[in-house]
C-alpha cells in the first residue's frame, strides 16, 4: 500500500487524569490484554501499511515496552516497519504543544519516507476500519486532505467533540467546528486524516513559519476556505474514550456480542503483545456471569458484567459486579466492588466495599492498596 502511518501517542493524556499519569493514552489498557493502540496499528497493518511512525511526548516507557520491535504486527522489518519517535525532535528545544509541532520535530522521518500518502492517526478511537478504502475515497474525490468522520449524536456541551465538519453533496467540507456541543447529529471527526506525504511538509514548513501549533484549529478550521477538503464518512462502529466515563463504558461495551464481533473481526484482525500465561482456575464456587476473563486469572468469587485482565485475582466471598480489573490485582476474600476501576497492581485487602456510580465509577491507582 502506497501509505505511510503516523499515531499520536499523547494528544488526549490530560482527558483521563489518574489512569494515564504514569502511562501514555495510546497505552491504556483495554478489553482484557489489549492497549489502544492495538486497534489503529492493526488497523494500518491489515490496510498493507508497512511503515508507521508512533509520536511520543511523556511516559512513555510503558508503550516502547508493550510495542517491542513490532513483531506482533510484523513490523520488524529491515525496511520500513515500526518507529518510535520521541520528543524534543530535530531542532526542538521544548516539547510540542501541539500535532503540528509534533510533526514539524520528526520531519525527518516523513522527507526519508518513500510513501507517496500519509495517513495521520489518533490513539483514542476504537474501531476496524479498512484504510484500504478510505484511501481509494480520497485518492477519488482528488481532495487535498480527507478528514474521517462518523454520524454521531451529540447530546450536550458535556457531549461535545473536538472536530464537526460541515460538507455539501460531494463531501467537500465547508465548515470546520472545535468543540462543537448543540445537541442533534453532526459528521464528527475521529481523529484521522488523510494527505499526500508532500503536501503535508509542504503544509508543515508554511505552519512553522507562522509558528503555528494546532493541526484542526489553525490548519484544518483556518484554512478550510483555501484548502480542498473531503469527509470521508465511517459507517462502522466506534468507541470513543475521550474521558474517564467513556473509557469505563467502552470496556463494558465489549460484554456485548455484536460489538465484539465488529471490533475485533470486520475488516481483519486486532494484534497484540503475546504473554505465556496459564489458562484462568476457575475454583469450586466460584460464579461468572456475562463477563471477559483474561488468562493468568484465579476465580474463587462471583465475577458479573466486567472485564478482567491477565492475572487477576478474585478471592472466596468476593464480589466484583461493572468493574474493569487491570494487570495482576488482587481482591482478597468477602471484598465487594461495584462500578469500580482497578488499575494494575492494586490489593483491595479482606472485607473492603467500595462502590461507585454508572457515570462516575471509583478509580484505584496503579499499585495501591486499600
Amino acid at each position: 500500500m502506497n501509505m505511510m502511518g503516523i499515531i499520536f501517542s499523547n494528544i488526549y493524556d490530560e482527558r483521563l487524569g489518574d489512569i494515564t499519569r504514569r502511562r501514555t493514552m495510546a497505552s491504556l489498557p483495554f478489553g482484557g490484554r489489549y492497549r489502544l493502540i492495538d486497534f489503529v496499528l492493526s488497523n494500518m497493518v491489515n490496510a498493507g501499511i508497512t511503515n508507521v511512525g508512533v509520536i511520543t511526548k511523556q511516559n512513555y516507557q510503558s508503550l516502547m515496552d508493550h510495542l517491542g520491535s513490532g513483531k506482533e504486527w510484523d513490523l520488524d522489518r529491515k525496511v520500513d516497519g515500526l518507529f518510535i519517535l520521541p520528543p524534543f525532535g530535530d531542532g526542538q528545544k521544548s516539547v510540542y504543544r501541539g500535532k503540528v509541532e509534533a510533526l514539524w520535530g520528526t520531519r525527518r522521518f516523513l522527507e526519508r519516507s518513500n510513501e507517496e500518502y500519509v495517513l495521520l492517526a489518533d490513539a483514542n478511537i476504537i474501531c476496524n476500519i479498512d484504510y484500504q478504502k478510505m484511501l481509494s475515497e480520497h485518492v477519488e474525490s482528488g481532495a487535498q486532505i480527507s478528514i474521517i468522520t462518523k454520524r454521531e449524536s451529540i447530546m450536550g456541551q458535556k457531549d461535545a467533540r473536538d472536530v464537526i465538519v460541515r460538507s455539501d453533496l460531494s463531501g467537500k467540507v465547508k465548515e470546520v467546528l472545535m468543540h462543537y456541543g448543540i445537541p442533534g447529529v453532526a459528521s464528527c471527526g475521529i481523529g484521522m486524516y488523510i494527505t499526500k506525504r508532500e503536501f503535508l511538509l509542504k503544509l508543515l514548513y508554511e505552519a512553522n513559519s507562522y509558528n503555528l501549533v494546532d493541526f484542526e484549529r489553525e490548519i484544518l478550521q483556518a484554512k478550510c476556505g483555501e484548502l480542498d477538503i473531503h469527509s470521508i464518512e465511517f459507517d462502522g462502529r466506534i468507541l470513543r474514550i475521550g474521558c474517564v466515563e467513556e473509557y469505563f463504558c467502552a470496556n463494558l461495551a465489549l460484554l456485548e456480542p455484536e460489538v465484539r464481533k465488529e471490533i475485533f473481526f470486520r475488516h481483519g484482525a486486532v494484534y497484540t503483545k503475546i504473554l505465556d500465561e496459564v489458562p484462568t482456575r476457575y475454583l469450586k464456587g466460584c460464579s461468572l456471569k456475562n463477563s471477559l476473563v483474561a488468562d493468568g486469572c484465579t476465580i474463587m468469587g462471583e465475577v458479573e458484567n466486567s472485564v478482567l485482565f491477565r492475572g487477576v485475582y478474585v478471592g472466596t466471598g468476593a464480589k466484583v459486579k461493572n468493574c474493569i480489573i487491570m494487570q495482576d490485582t488482587k481482591i482478597e476474600d468477602d471484598v465487594s466492588l461495584e462500578y469500580t476501576i482497578c488499575d494494575k497492581d492494586v490489593c483491595v485487602t479482606k472485607g473492603r466495599l467500595l462502590a461507585g456510580a454508572a457515570g462516575h465509577p471509583i478509580i484505584i491507582n496503579k499499585g495501591k492498596t486499600i
